[in-house]
């Protein structure tokens, strides 16, 4: 065969060339190649300018790498996180055609997001124009919340509306201020994973998960976020070059009449101070805090924002901190991007342990009435008996574990001697009994615990079920009895938690509230009782966009029995309701009322059998 000529090879590489694709388009390209902002949306309209925002541009561009399915953007507000989704929207509708969804928090925000954000884009972005027809033009494709355009579609929804996240195959999922979803997408479950699952027939899906975050432990970008390569946005030192995240304690500021007139970064290598135009003029980059996942995550706050001065994030900051906890928690949101740690409101377990006192006596002279709390649990009761005072005064009398199975009788007579039917004595000699008893109903033995407390009630013994929540009165007493025959209380146990937190933090003896534990070793209170009893703490969350507060524990396995059976014992005592002061008032009586004195007489020489002397 002869050899082709070199004439020949040149012709024949240059038709190759001519036929071979051309570069893949990244999303940042795009961009600055096609897109338009619009006047009612953006403070600089007109082309868009990947440089402007340099942060942007890897962030944008990990949508197009082979093999990487997810992205999370955990960030502030002022840096242009709505803008990445729409460039993302728009890279899809135009360059690489495919199925999308986007979801915000609730389907109202979908529509807002849709008629101001997504429609503006549209018109203003010629390449877009002519691919999706505008709403009025009453094609029955185009809806405000479900766009058609050639080789696609894109449906905006809202994660509060489970129908528009499970109608249709998806191969883009966007997902826009995830921290705000609600827990459930109706009674479907998850928003997030009911959508992921629309995906799964694409070997090529995308999902982007974008949110400024909220709290600490309850934030759903910053479990994707720690999940991910957790990258950060660094610039270079002026000084020494070390490239570094912008971060707030590295801020130095100058206030004056709650004015900040200067604000600089120190360095956190060589401690130089410089400005933020300074800072900003160097060339910055992604910075991986955790290599080998799958998951690309960045973080970025608003120190790094070309839209945000430094001297207003502090002034902003000042206003925060002196309008409270609240306005603290959106600015270290909004402004920081990041995640606010509630520290709970909750005791600590020393200073408690250190306060045990000594019982000289078997109930102190001070108890007027005596309470108790019991709760069930598959192999044992548990229990404390608990003296009362004037204006809540309390103390710990017994706590105590009954082991055996609450399915068996002899379990429920030992409560009986133990508790319920159980005599304590005060050093002036006074008998009190339990005068009112509060049996849990809420475990595995609810029918004993009915049948229980209905033989028992002549006694005071009540059965009761917890209930968490705000606003839920502590003790709602029943209208008529259950269907077992007993009277089944309701406690609302978050109140009953908030006003024991507030009794055990009460530190001087004899105020009112004040919680009094003895140190006799056959009493009960050790060491691993005041763990139980300080092992929740009440934290703020958001629950279907509400704030919420809660109980928690502070640790997962911790032992919480003590906490509820001093709520129970505490409820035991708003049922009974005693008359504290003039119980108080007959005993001081009693005391003060004069003894007869036996009167001393003589010995007799000589004394009968059974005559007194």
């Amino acid at each position: 065969m002869k050899k082709p000529s070199k004439k020949t090879l040149h012709l024949f590489r240059g038709i190759v060339k001519l036929a071979a694709p051309p570069p893949k388009l990244t999303v940042s390209e795009w961009a600055d190649e096609n897109r338009r902002l619009s006047p009612e949306a953006s403070a600089e309209p007109g082309r868009w300018r990947t440089d402007r925002t340099p942060y942007m541009r890897e962030i944008m561009d990990a949508v197009c790498e082979a093999g990487n399915e997810q992205i999370v953007m955990m960030t502030s507000a002022q840096v242009g996180k709505t803008e990445l989704l729409l460039n993302i929207t728009g890279y899809f509708v135009d360059y690489d055609p495919a199925p999308m969804i986007l979801i915000q928090p609730t389907e109202g925000l979908a529509e807002a997001f849709s008629k101001d954000r997504l429609a503006p884009m549209i018109r203003d972005t010629p390449v877009l124009t002519g691919k999706i027809r505008d709403v009025k033009s009453r094609d029955s494709e185009n809806t405000i919340l479900h766009k058609k355009f050639p080789g696609g579609h894109i449906t905006l929804g809202g994660a509060n509306a489970p129908a528009s996240l499970a109608s249709r195959p998806i191969r883009i999922v966007l997902c826009d201020e995830v921290d705000r979803y609600p827990v459930s997408a109706g009674t479907e479950g998850d928003p997030v994973s009911l959508v992921e699952k629309r995906t799964t027939t694409f070997w090529n899906r995308k999902i982007v998960l974008v949110s400024t975050p909220t709290t600490k432990g309850a934030s759903r970008i910053e479990t994707a976020y720690n999940s991910s390569t957790m990258e950060q946005w660094c610039l270079p030192c002026p000084s020494c070059g070390e490239h570094q995240p912008l971060t707030w304690g590295q801020i130095k500021y100058e206030n004056e009449n709650d004015r900040v007139v200067s604000a600089m970064h120190a360095c956190k290598s060589c401690g130089a101070l410089h400005g933020e135009f300074e800072w900003k003029a160097g060339n910055g980059k992604w910075v991986a805090r955790q290599s080998g996942k799958k998951v690309r995550g960045f973080h970025l706050n608003e120190l790094a924002s070309p839209w945000k001065r430094w001297t207003t994030i502090a002034e902003e900051f000042l206003k925060a901190e002196r309008g409270g906890l609240e306005l603290l928690k959106v600015w270290w949101n909004t402004s920081l991007g990041e995640t606010w740690e509630e520290k709970g409101v909750g005791v600590e377990k020393d200073a408690l342990v250190k306060r045990r006192e000594f019982y000289r006596r078997e109930v102190p002279d001070d108890v007027l009435v005596i309470t108790a709390g019991v709760d069930v649990q598959d192999n044992r009761l548990e229990y404390e008996i608990v003296g009362w005072g004037l204006e809540y005064e309390s103390w710990g009398i017994k706590y105590g574990v009954i082991m055996g199975d609450p399915g068996k009788a002899y379990v429920w007579r030992m409560l009986d001697m133990t508790v319920v039917d159980a005599s304590f004595y005060r050093a002036d000699g006074s008998k009190l009994n339990v005068m009112t008893t509060c049996v849990d109903s809420g475990g595995h033995f609810t029918s004993q615990v009915y049948r229980y407390c209905k033989k028992n009630e002549h006694k005071r013994v009540w059965a009761i079920k917890g209930k968490g929540g705000s606003g839920i009165p502590f003790i709602v007493r029943p209208k008529r009895r259950n269907a077992e025959g007993a009277w089944l209380f309701t406690i609302g146990v978050d109140a009953g938690k908030d006003t024991i937190t507030s009794r055990l933090t009460v530190k001087k003896e004899g105020m009112p509230g004040f919680c009094h534990f003895p140190v006799n070793a056959d009493r009960g209170y050790d060491e691993a009782y005041f763990e139980g009893l300080t092992a929740e703490h009440r934290v703020m969350r958001y629950t279907k966009g509400q704030t919420t507060f809660h109980w928690e524990k502070r640790f997962s396995g911790t032992r919480n029995e003590p906490f509820d059976l001093r709520n129970y014992a505490t409820a035991a005592l708003e049922i009974l309701n005693p008359p504290l002061e003039e119980l108080k008032k007959q005993l001081d009586e009693r005391d003060a009322t004069p003894k007869p004195v036996p009167s001393k007489k003589k010995k007799a020489g000589n004394v009968s059998k059974g005559v007194e002397i």
